[in-house]
């Protein structure tokens, strides 16, 4: 009873919460990738709530990352903070780490994430927050993929930069029909339909997409549909997907690129964009699983290889990861410059989420984790001879 009454009234002299230190398995991991707790440089994590140690160690990356949208920790230098991590590949050490991927990786292996019935769901979660906040953070093409930064010297040069490459790459002429799957805000089909003189049909799983695509296009050769891609038919010349395939899921490549063979001409091309992992195999990162895209799986290169080997020849693959790291940074710029706009409808814990999945995914391609490929694929027996450019 005088314990009860001592602590009733204030009078309980053990440790308070904030003085809790943190764990030394932790201090030691941090050490590992040159960061330390409550230091003096812009990169070190600096502790708010002592809660945050425990849910790092029960939780890893996804407690990591919903202590920060929680305000429990932060750093002046987020991006570095989750670069020097990620280089330190501490999701790789034994034991500690590989627990925190267990179940992840299980639920991939065992089930289909990216099932026609889920096909939609990325769409609702992520892509129809609002197509304002977009426009804020995007360049004026609403490119929502890495930029072209070789003689770049803004976003909206990189992502102009992009889109003509993918469109030269495909050796696009006027006349042709290009499919663009998973066709975003409809940047690349307007930017093809204007300048190279295509018909484009390029299909979402956004609502909110499509609505903004279909306006945007007005008055072009231009077709925007809500589908998913298994329901594809028709007949292009061309055939372009860009940041969609990191939703398609290994189990779904066979059906993917079979849909691809079934729509495209004997001797057209198909150009592919996706993310691409350095490491093979990877379960998806929890927090952006649960936060930012739902179901989705980035790609190693051995699986990519695998799912074309048979049915596709290998034109040209080229990697430019490292600009999707200046890509990254210039959104977070974009996104906390408008953010008082937006501040009304949106409460902090938004703001923290997108700060963090902004910072995090550049902090990704920084270490080299995160690469960016686009591979030009042909079918098998297409006489032409390809010239890869840059």
């Amino acid at each position: 009873m005088a314990l009860a009454q001592d602590t009733a009234m204030g009078t309980n002299h053990g440790p308070k919460p904030e003085d809790r230190e943190a764990p030394e398995v932790l201090i030691r991991l941090l050490e590992l990738a040159d960061v330390q707790l409550n230091g003096s440089r812009p990169w070190d994590i600096q502790v708010r709530d002592p809660a945050l140690y425990d849910r790092v160690l029960r939780q890893g990356s996804l407690g990591f990352g919903e202590a920060y949208m929680d305000n429990a920790w932060d750093s002046e230098r987020l991006d570095e903070t989750l670069y020097k991590l990620l280089s330190a590949r501490l999701n790789t050490i034994k034991g500690f780490g590989k627990l925190r991927f267990l179940g992840a990786f299980l639920r991939n292996f065992l089930f289909n994430p990216q099932s026609r019935k889920r096909a939609f769901q990325v769409g609702e979660h992520h892509y129809d927050i609002g197509n304002d906040v977009y426009a804020a953070m995007l360049d004026p093409t609403m490119s929502y993929s890495c930029g072209y930064w070789k003689d770049a010297a803004d976003l909206e040069q990189a992502q102009l930069a992009k889109l003509r490459l993918i469109c030269d790459k495909l050796e696009l002429e006027s006349g042709e029909r290009l499919l663009d799957i998973g066709c975003g805000w409809g940047g690349l089909a307007r930017f093809a339909a204007q300048n190279y003189g295509v018909e484009v049909t390029g299909i979402t799983v956004s609502k909110e997409q499509q609505r903004f695509a279909q306006t945007r296009c007005v008055g072009l050769p231009v077709s925007i549909e809500l589908m998913d891609y298994r329901d594809l038919r028709g007949r292009f010349d061309k055939v372009v997907s860009v940041g969609m395939f990191e939703h398609v899921g290994p189990k779904n490549y066979p059906a993917y690129f079979a849909t691809i063979g079934r729509v495209m001409v004997a001797d057209g091309l198909f150009l592919l964009h996706t993310i691409g992992d350095y490491d093979h195999p990877r379960a998806p990162n929890p927090w952006i699983d649960k936060y930012i895209f739902p179901n989705g799986h980035v790609p190693s290169l051995q699986e990519v290889s695998k799912a074309i080997e048979h049915d596709f020849v290998l034109e040209d693959w080229h990697n430019f990861g490292q600009d999707y790291d200046a890509t990254l940074m210039a959104w977070w710029k974009n996104f906390d410059l408008a953010w008082p706009r937006f501040a009304d409808r949106y409460d902090e814990r938004f703001y923290r989420m997108f700060k963090f999945y902004l910072n995090a995914c550049a902090g990704y391609f920084r270490s080299r984790q995160g690469q960016l490929w686009q591979l030009v694929l042909s079918k098998y027996g297409r006489r032409e001879i390809y010239r890869s450019i840059r």
